[in-house]
């Protein structure tokens, strides 16, 4: 039996999934036991520090596949409603500020900025899905003059809060592992009326449980 963890930054953003894994599946605690897969279901906290510290709890166990699914901003690259596959991420906004200029863990000589996914996994749910890289901050872009900053020195397709906390764990914790992100919101000057959250959650689920039939055939 293969045993998947589920990681996501509050309950919300993948509760289609758990009402149906609910509604056919037997359940004990945090569990769902499948015919073929054994799901754990780690909801962390919003951020790059629950994110760490929930799944440093999980060392020395073994799971087969680790998919971090939830909800992101795009920088113009993809739509509200469009599911992607994060394979790189980037701690953004660690480092120093140098008078203007920003200087990045690497700059400094205390580690590195970016992470990517050591052991991604190769599932056909996955294959029509845009790949994109990201940046994982602890403040939201809302701002017009931080965001062409931003933009200018990443290029990244995506914004969230928790992705490169979960690249990094999982590469340590040695996990396969999917960073899967579905656009609610562009990028820009904070404006919730254009938000979409609704069709993001509806169509991450969807993926989602795409995945997990894949897994449990």
């Amino acid at each position: 039996m293969q045993k998947l963890i589920l990681v996501s930054a509050t309950a919300a953003e993948i509760e289609p999934t758990l009402n149906y894994l609910e509604g056919q599946n037997s359940f004990k605690w945090n569990t769902f036991l499948l015919e073929k897969v054994q799901i754990t279901v780690c909801i962390c906290g919003v951020g790059m520090y629950h994110t760490a510290f929930e799944l440093g709890k999980f060392k020395g166990e073994h799971y087969d596949l680790a998919i971090n699914a939830g909800l992101a901003g795009s920088f113009g690259l993809f739509a509200k409603g469009e599911v992607v596959n994060v394979i790189s991420d980037c701690f953004s906004e660690l480092g120093a500020e140098d008078g203007s200029d920003f200087l990045s863990m690497d700059d400094l000589g205390f580690g590195k900025q970016h992470t990517k996914i050591v052991k991604p996994a190769d599932l056909r749910a996955l294959r029509d899905l845009p790949e994109t890289t990201g940046i994982t901050v602890n403040t939201v872009h809302g701002n017009e003059r931080s965001i062409e900053k931003v933009k200018k020195r990443y290029a990244a397709g995506v914004e969230t809060m928790e992705g490169a906390a979960f690249t990094e764990a999982t590469n340590t914790l040695g996990w396969k592992a999917i960073q899967l992100r579905a656009i609610s919101n562009l990028v820009e000057k904070r404006n919730r009326s254009n938000w979409n959250i609704p069709l993001a959650v509806k169509n991450l689920n969807e993926v989602l449980i795409t995945i997990i039939n894949e897994l449990n055939a």
